[in-house]
């Protein structure tokens, strides 16, 4: 092991501070400790999947008949299926395209939702009222019926999942935005820039939408969670991507359904794994809207 003399350590200078990042994170770390616990089982989760390649003992698709329903093991360390893949290099796999259409339909809807929100937000009248009558039809659409309608309609695949549950996810951060945007489109730094002749695209993009962040980030940290069950649901229901592409879904699916008693693990594995990421990006969403809601500062200290 090396050692590291007093001459070659570095030191910082007096009055030095810590970088701001870590600064950041250190002081959220200290206000809501449960909420950066969960941003750490996320990351650990986050990790897991993204380098499944590296992690996975076994090939997810490759069937082995020898270890049909076989039990947990140090060789299978989630036991089997019923088609002896191996369970929890499955559910590493399928955790990439939960995940991946957790972030990547939040990503898309939110856009899109911000963009309306603007637009709608800023230019009022009839282009607002157009924009909000089209926001409420989409909203009185039951999800679940609506997905499983598109899905049909489509040909399975981790695209069309995303685009179908972004369509979602837009309304209610449209909703959002304009809400923050009829606020601050008042405010005397607005009314000072448009009364110096900035155009309505540099007022919108450079003074009204850097302060709408704060509500987007948490509506986006929680919209997450949502987004991830409903592609479960999907995923159960046979809907999202196609077989033999894992998915926490479809793995439960064929694990409650069929082998719920005789091999258990095939259905708890994936359970467990969508409750401990939901409940942790829900855990990190409130404490992420107590930190930067304005209402709730110097509360639950």
């Amino acid at each position: 092991m090396a050692v590291v003399s007093e001459e070659s350590a570095i030191i910082l200078p007096p009055g030095a501070r810590t970088p701001r990042p870590l600064r950041i994170i250190w002081s959220f770390t200290r206000r809501k400790p449960v909420a950066a616990a969960s941003a750490l089982i996320l990351l650990i989760i986050s990790l897991m999947v993204l380098f499944a390649p590296v992690i996975a003992p076994h090939e997810p698709n490759r069937p082995s008949l020898g270890d049909r329903l076989a039990k947990p093991s140090s060789d299978h360390l989630l036991g089997g299926d019923e088609l002896g893949r191996d369970v929890f290099t499955r559910l590493l796999y399928g955790g990439r395209i939960s995940l991946g259409a957790g972030l990547g339909a939040t990503a898309l809807g939110v856009g899109l939702g911000v963009l309306f929100g603007l637009v709608s937000g800023y230019a009022g009248g009839w282009v607002d009222m157009t924009l909000q009558r089209i926001m409420d039809a989409i909203m009185a659409l039951p999800p679940l019926i609506f997905l499983m309608v598109i899905s049909t309609q489509l040909s399975p695949s981790f695209r069309n999942v995303v685009i179908a549950i972004s369509i979602f996810v837009t309304p209610g951060a449209a909703r959002v935005v304009r809400g923050a945007v009829l606020s601050i489109k008042e405010m005397p730094y607005v009314e000072a820039a448009r009364s110096l002749g900035a155009s309505p695209p540099r007022i919108v993009f450079r003074h009204i939408m850097p302060n709408t962040f704060a509500p987007v980030i948490i509506l986006a940290s929680i919209t997450v969670g949502s987004v991830i069950i409903i592609e479960a649901a999907l995923g159960f229901l046979g809907l999202s991507v196609r077989l033999p592409q894992a998915t926490w879904g479809t793995m439960l699916n064929s694990g409650a359904q069929q082998y719920m008693e005789q091999a258990p693990w095939m259905a708890v594995a994936p359970g467990v794994a969508i409750l401990i990421t939901v409940f942790s990006i829900n855990l990190f969403g409130d404490g992420l809207r107590d930190v930067l809601d304005p209402r709730l500062r110097g509360k639950g200290k």
